[in-house]
């Protein structure tokens, strides 16, 4: 079902008229009242003023600011308020008080399986409001429940689309190297969903993600093992670059050296700056050929 405006005027005019009639009601009860033989038609009038008053005030209706009043008329849509103020509708009509007001959802912690069978644990903010007040009311039961269930349910699709991390592969998006295009394909696939509850979503975004506490401590040893093979290659990198650059400039001073000589300075050269220790000076007495 779709939104569409109801017919509705200023109310002040309608309370004025509601006061009167109330007003003149009364007056004629009143006098009438004492009089022996009263005046049915002024009783049938009073009474008349006061049901009319009576269906004036049914048609009242105070909307708030970022809120709708959803119309209905004995179980027929006739549209919605959404403009604040005192209003008049039709009389004897139900309105029902839907909030366009932005919110926020915050999911559980959920704990799925990543797109590598790892399970991880993750959770997300959904910011979202109604955009489709007729949508939000009929067309689900509780379009609060219904937001809730559908974002976790699509927080658990997404999860189980990509890895937790990709470990040096720049190709393939991860959960945590990529959270700005997973949170934009979380809100796209959740606003599928939602569409049909009327509900737009505005923003979502990734509030928690980890390993689950079962593997949490091999990962991190995974992790630790990482960091330690490319710093040690970039150490290497570095080592044969200094090394290349030594033998450039003995050249370039005029010292030559052979084919052993300069493998051992090369061997000495790269232990020298690669090893993680101290190195220790060995004085040769002897000859190289010795």
């Amino acid at each position: 079902m779709k939104e569409k405006k109801s017919w509705y005027v200023s109310g002040y005019m309608a309370l004025l008229v509601s006061i009167i009639a109330v007003i003149g009601g009364i007056v004629l009860f009143v006098n009438e009242a004492p009089v022996d033989d009263p005046s049915e038609l002024l009783i049938g009038i009073g009474v008349f003023l006061v049901f009319f008053a009576i269906i004036c005030l049914s048609s009242l209706m105070i909307v708030q600011p970022n809120e709708a009043k959803v119309v209905t008329f004995f179980g027929t849509y006739k549209g919605t308020v959404v403009e604040s103020g005192l209003w008049m509708v039709l009389p004897l009509t139900n309105k029902k008080n839907v909030s366009l007001k932005v919110r926020n959802f915050n999911s559980q912690t959920l704990k799925v399986n990543d797109a590598e069978g790892n399970p991880v644990e993750i959770g997300a903010v959904v910011v979202f409001k109604v955009q489709d007040t007729a949508s939000a009311t009929f067309d689900v039961d509780n379009y609060e429940r219904f937001v809730e269930i559908q974002s976790e349910t699509a927080v658990r699709h997404i999860a189980a689309q990509y890895p937790y991390d990709t470990y040096g592969t720049d190709d393939v998006l991860s959960l945590r190297g990529n959270a700005d295009e997973v949170a934009a394909e979380l809100l796209k696939e959740l606003q599928t969903r939602l569409v049909v509850a009327g509900v737009q979503v505005l923003e979502t975004r990734l509030t928690h993600l980890a390993y689950a506490p079962e593997i949490a401590s091999a990962m991190l040893q995974r992790q630790q093992a990482m960091a330690i093979v490319a710093a040690r290659q970039k150490i290497v990198e570095g080592a044969v670059g200094m090394v290349d650059m030594a033998l450039k400039q003995l050249e370039e001073n005029g010292i030559e050296l052979d084919t052993e000589r300069r493998a051992a300075m090369v061997n000495n050269l790269m232990v020298a700056i690669v090893s993680d220790r101290s190195a220790t000076p060995v004085i040769n007495t002897g000859s190289l050929y010795t």
